[in-house]
């Protein structure tokens, strides 16, 4: 995950089997770097989108501003697929978009979409991010095994401010306490 200056939030994510690197594929962490080139989500949207997603392996990409955000899926062959993210909460993993057939997104979208956020108090968004209770696979901090898991978290909002805050776990969100990143005043 990566912010530039204008607000611009890129994530990137694996898809479904694509774990890890692969031989004659680019790093997809390029990806959330090259959408910072623009100054919209919108603008960096399309630029990741006029990409030849068969240099990466599968991936899923969440690009958001303040004013809206897009969900990117890259195939690994043609051009990645743009679909915008509506209004509200939207939970995207290694699946599309509220995929509800994935028991993560099944166990955890409602209990987002229950909270109403408040600038002054993201605990139960936090508290959310730190469970480890379930089924591994529904698991949202995922205790980490063969070399996948949860190694960090974030939570990045505008809600209520005219600059975003981004909250930053270094270390599994259950263990390690989420602190806020110092932003320069010279946002926006």
């Amino acid at each position: 995950m990566a912010m530039n200056r204008s607000g611009v939030v890129a994530a990137i994510l694996n898809r479904p089997g694509t774990l890890g690197p692969a031989a004659g594929k680019r790093s997809r962490g390029v990806l959330p770097l090259t959408a910072l080139r623009h100054d919209s989500a919108s603008a960096a949207a399309a630029a990741i989108t006029a990409l030849d997603a068969g240099e990466w392996r599968g991936f899923n990409m969440v690009i958001v501003d303040a004013k809206g955000g897009y969900f990117i899926r890259g195939l690994a062959a043609g051009q990645p697929e743009m679909q915008p993210l509506g209004l509200g909460v939207s939970m995207v993993t290694a699946h599309d978009p509220n995929e509800m057939e994935n028991p993560r997104t099944a166990r955890h979208l409602a209990r987002f979409q229950a909270v109403d956020p408040s600038p002054d108090d993201w605990s139960p968004w936090l508290e959310i991010l730190s469970d480890r209770a379930g089924p591994r696979a529904a698991q949202i901090n995922v205790v980490p095994s063969g070399g996948f898991g949860t190694v960090c978290a974030s939570l990045v909002s505008w809600v209520g401010q005219q600059h975003p805050v981004w909250l930053f776990a270094d270390g599994p969100p259950d263990e390690a306490p989420f602190r806020t990143v110092d932003l320069p005043a010279s946002w926006g």
